[in-house]
Parts: C-alpha cells; sequence; structure tokens
C-alpha cells in the first residue's frame, strides 16, 4: 500500500509539472508545522519552499516556538485570518485542533495535514468530525516503530528488558511509533516490554526515568525513544548510570545533532524519516487541489535507518535534518 502511494503522489507531480504551469493558477499556500525551531520542521519548510519555488506559487510560513496546542490555535487562527488558499500543517494534538481546523474550513480555505494528524487520521470517509481534511501526508508512524523495534531487538540479541520513552498520550506520531513497536516486539517472545515512561518532551526527564527504570530492572537491555528528546534523554541517562554499552538506545528521528551520538555509541540506532518530502509533496498535493486534481486522502513518504557503521555513507546521510 505505501509503495501504492507514493507512485500515486509522484504521478500526481509529473502530472501538475506536465500540465504547463503557464496554465495553472497561482496559489498562496500556507504551512504551519508542529514548531518552528526543530531540525524536522526547518527541513519540512525547505522541501515545501522548493515545490513552491519550482511551481511559482507563494509559501506562508508560521508557526508557534514549542508543540503545543495552546499555541499553535492562536497562530492557526492568524493564518485563517490572511485567508491562503489552502493550509498545510501539523496538528500538535489530534482532538484540540479539530474545531479550530473547521473554522479554516468554513472560510474557504483547503486543509491538508502533515507529519501529525486529527481524528484517526482517515480523511474523506464521511464518517466522524474530523475526516475534514482532504489529505495526509506523513511517514507511517506505526511502520516506523515497528522498524525500531526489529532493530533494537537485533541489537539486543533478541532477549531481555525494552520500554519506550514518549512524549505524552494524544501525539499522532508518537503515539503510532509506540504502538508499532509494541507490535513488533509482540513476535520476538524473549524480550519484554515494560510500562511506557511519558516525559512531557524534556530530556532531562526522560534521562531521570532511564535512571529509575534501570534500578527497578537491572537486567533492562534496551529503550526506544519516539522522539528526539526522548531518545536523547535516556541516552544521557544510560550514560549516567554507567550503563554505556550495556543498555542499547534506539531513536526517532535524525538531525545532525544525533551524528555525533551515533559515533560514540551513545545511541545506537536512529530512524530518519524524509520531512522535505512531506513538505513537498504535501505543497504539491496542496496546488494539485487547488488546480482541479483530484489527491490521495493518504500519501506515504519513507525512512532512513541510520547506524554507527554506515552514518557516514553520502547515501545515509543526506538524510539528516538540517539545522
Amino acid at each position: 500500500m505505501k509503495k501504492l502511494l507514493c507512485a500515486a503522489v509522484a504521478a500526481l507531480a509529473v502530472g501538475v509539472f506536465a500540465t504547463g504551469e503557464a496554465q495553472a493558477k497561482k496559489v498562496t499556500i500556507a504551512l504551519i508545522p508542529g514548531l518552528t525551531t526543530d531540525a524536522f520542521y526547518i527541513t519540512m519548510h525547505k522541501g515545501a519552499q522548493a515545490a513552491a519555488d519550482a511551481l511559482g506559487d507563494t509559501l506562508v510560513f508560521q508557526g508557534a516556538p514549542d508543540f503545543n496546542p495552546v499555541t499553535q490555535v492562536p497562530v492557526l487562527d492568524a493564518v485563517i485570518a490572511r485567508h491562503p488558499d489552502a493550509i498545510l500543517i501539523a496538528p500538535t494534538d489530534k482532538v484540540q485542533l479539530v474545531q479550530p481546523l473547521k473554522k479554516a474550513i468554513e472560510a474557504g480555505i483547503k486543509v491538508i495535514t502533515v507529519d501529525t494528524f486529527i481524528g484517526n487520521g482517515h480523511y474523506q470517509t464521511g464518517s466522524g468530525d474530523a475526516d475534514f481534511p482532504l489529505s495526509y501526508v506523513a511517514s507511517d508512524n506505526v511502520l516506523g516503530g515497528q522498524i525500531a523495534a526489529r532493530a533494537l531487538a537485533k541489537s539486543i540479541g533478541d532477549k531481555g528488558k525494552v520500554y519506550v520513552s514518549n512524549v505524552k498520550p494524544g501525539v499522532s506520531t508518537t503515539d503510532q511509533r509506540e504502538e508499532g513497536f509494541k507490535d513488533e516486539m509482540k513476535h520476538h517472545p524473549g524480550i519484554t516490554v515494560l510500562e511506557t515512561q511519558f516525559n512531557d518532551d524534556d530530556a532531562n526527564k526522560a534521562a531521570s526515568q532511564l535512571q529509575s527504570v534501570l534500578a527497578r530492572n537491572p537486567d533492562l537491555a534496551g529503550v526506544f525513544g519516539a522522539n528526539l528528546f526522548s531518545a536523547l534523554g535516556s541516552a544521557n541517562g544510560v550514560k549516567q548510570s554507567g550503563a554505556s554499552g550495556k543498555v542499547k538506545v534506539a531513536a526517532f528521528d535524525a538531525p545532525k545533532a544525533i551524528v555525533e551520538p551515533l559515533k560514540s555509541g551513545l545511541v545506537d540506532i536512529a530512524i530518519a524519516q524524509h520531512p522535505a518530502e512531506i513538505g513537498y509533496f504535501g505543497f504539491v498535493a496542496a496546488h494539485a487541489i487547488l488546480n482541479g486534481q483530484s489527491i490521495p486522502t493518504s500519501i506515504g513518504t519513507g525512512f532512513t535507518v541510520m547506524t554507527r557503521d554506515n552514518i557516514d555513507d553520502p547515501a545515509v546521510n543526506a538524510y539528516l535534518y538540517s539545522d
């Protein structure tokens, strides 16, 4: 299914550029990231800008400095007031952003979610009150969690105790990564998955939680950080506990800051998403729908697994996020 969706959006992009851009309506599309300061969203912005430049459209980039619906909703309201033709948004909560995004629809603005989703992420189904966005453009986060689980299981010899260091419940992407991780670990009977620890996106808290889990479980073998702060915080907790090499750390997301932890062995595995593709294909999809074309309701992008052994390979480190 993922390959089919990638093929579909590739065909969509070809169609957009083949139609003759002199005939296409030039549009303004706003991108509202989860937060403005994160390398993942900076890279997504670059991908969207590349598409805007190629199509001759206007991109507006506006967001909050932290990943929080309390700060994102006022940004969304301000963008709606500017009345762009479409909004690409990474919702910071799958429930709390539903009603604010309905205001965009009521204002006649097209909505596509990128990276994260509202409701259950299944759009245009005719059911529920959160299926109104036209498409969801993102990595398959369940698959990403499964990939992380397989890589971590291999690194610990398929036995021992592990747990997930996560942000908080209700964030669609990290919820799905945890889901995929736990689903895959069911196929590894020698591995016990302990209770998830929620760190509120605080690396120091993640480090403290690692030390507490390790004190209760001296045979702890690994931890999966469902986002970068969770992973690096957990890795620092491993180091502070003197358990480097004994407790393996799998990280989700790969800014340039992940290179040194990988090379030093502080982090063992990093799962890199392709945020530039998310921004690029999201923008192309919005342009297409505004010019009368149909688009898939779900568009998936890929992953690259990074380790100490392959991080210097240009084909791998090309997927490190920009800063």
